[in-house]
Formats: structure tokens, C-alpha cells, sequence
């Protein structure tokens, strides 16, 4: 079943005019899915990437497209986005009033569905859709730009995040994204991740293999995929 951990490198830190190469090497530097921030301007205080960018990063990858809509009027673009080729369709429950209609609407059109939140945002507003969700993602800063420094706070949260899924036994991704570097990847795996989105911290290095190799032995040190589990006496 592929890695325990999925490493999910973000194209907001890549170099945009060399794309298709930046995708490539992280490819080849061994990263699970590829993280696609889609911001707004109004959700958000930034303006990034629409459908077409997904279309043609659909051409240059095998890698799964993760695709995160920190957009208010995601339903609207859903189908935009599913035909472009996303894998995985994450909305956020700050911008989707009916989101179980949203969250059928994406697993109708054959992508899989994520929702996500805030940092200030509590676990409690996203328990009656778990069930039905693909991917858990929870923000460990506050959206809008790279580059920020992980909140503390979050790991609180993550640990929340990883009972209420063992609860319901969901097979989901539990993401996390925000400031997640190698020096923070063990303790934020175990307290319950299983999925690391991570864009300045991979795309400043200068070998990409190394730096996702490195955050993936961090991580693999927890045991998996039990979080909680007793470890050796």
C-alpha cells in the first residue's frame, strides 16, 4: 500500500516558470501526491492557481493531484476542477454552508472528497460529514501564504482529529499543512497524521530528494499506522 506516510510537497513554493521541471524533480525525489493551493483573493488574502494550471500539471504527473480550494464559492468550480483532473477535491467548511451537499457533489464527478479548517476553527463543526470524507486536512497556519511558521496549538488538534477518525474506523487521509518541516514532521505524525503538505521547506532546498527522504525517516519513526499504539516496553 505504498508509504505509511504520504508526502505531499506544495507548488506554491516552486518556481512557476519552471513548473513542469519542479514537478518532475519532486516526482523523482519520491513525493506521494502533489499539493495545489487554489486561493482566491477573497477567502484568502492571495490569488494563486484555477483550473487550467490543473490541467496541465494532469499532463506532466502520475502523481495524484491534491488539490486544496481556499476558495468561498467552491461549489461553483467543482466541476471545473474535477474535469481539469484533480484526484482529491478539499473545500473548507468556513465557505460551504451545505457541505454535504458539497461533499457529494465532488465524489459524484469520481474525485475524492476532503474538507479542512481553520486554525481557529473547531474539529466539532466537521464531525456528522467524517464518514463520508477522503481526506481530513487540517490547516496548522492560517491560509493565505507559504512560508509560515506551524502553530503549536494544532498538535492538540491533529491528536482530536486522529480519535474521531479511528472512531468511525475511516480509512481518510489525515493531512496537515502549514510550516511543516523536517524538524516538526515526528511530532506532528505522531500525533496522528498521516499525510505532510509541505512547499518552502522542500522547494528552498536544494535536493529535493534528500529533503523529502530525510522528513519521511522523521517521520517514519513513530509507529505506524497506530499513532497511539503501545510502544515497546
Amino acid at each position: 500500500m505504498g508509504h505509511s506516510i504520504h508526502i505531499a510537497p506544495s507548488i506554491l513554493s516552486a518556481d512557476f516558470a519552471r513548473l513542469a521541471d519542479e514537478v518532475s524533480a519532486v516526482e523523482r525525489a519520491g513525493a506521494d501526491l502533489l499539493h495545489v493551493d487554489v486561493m482566491d483573493g477573497h477567502f484568502v488574502p492571495n490569488l494563486t492557481v484555477g483550473p487550467p494550471i490543473v490541467e496541465s500539471l494532469k499532463k506532466v504527473t502520475r502523481l495524484p493531484l491534491d488539490v486544496h480550494l481556499m476558495i468561498t464559492n467552491a461549489d461553483v468550480f467543482i466541476p471545473e476542477f474535477a474535469e481539469a483532473g484533480a484526484d482529491y477535491l478539499t473545500v473548507h467548511v468556513e465557505a460551504c454552508p451545505h457541505l454535504h451537499r458539497t461533499v457529494q457533489s465532488i465524489k459524484e464527478r469520481g474525485v475524492k472528497a476532503g474538507v479542512t479548517l481553520n486554525p481557529a476553527t473547531p474539529l466539532s463543526l466537521l464531525q456528522e460529514i467524517l464518514v463520508d470524507v477522503d481526506l481530513l486536512l487540517i490547516m496548522s497556519v492560517n491560509p493565505g501564504f507559504g512560508g509560515q511558521t506551524f502553530i503549536p496549538s494544532v498538535l492538540k488538534k491533529i491528536s482530536e482529529a486522529r480519535i474521531l477518525l479511528d472512531k468511525i474506523n475511516s480509512r481518510a487521509l489525515l493531512e496537515v499543512d502549514g510550516g511543516v518541516k523536517v524538524d516538526n514532521a515526528r511530532e506532528i505524525v505522531a500525533a496522528g497524521a498521516t499525510a505532510l503538505v509541505s512547499g518552502s521547506a522542500i522547494f528552498s532546498q536544494h535536493d529535493y530528494t534528500a529533503t523529502i527522504a530525510a522528513m519521511r525517516a522523521a517521520a517514519e519513526t513513530v509507529v505506524q499506522p497506530a499513532p497511539r499504539a503501545t510502544v515497546n516496553r
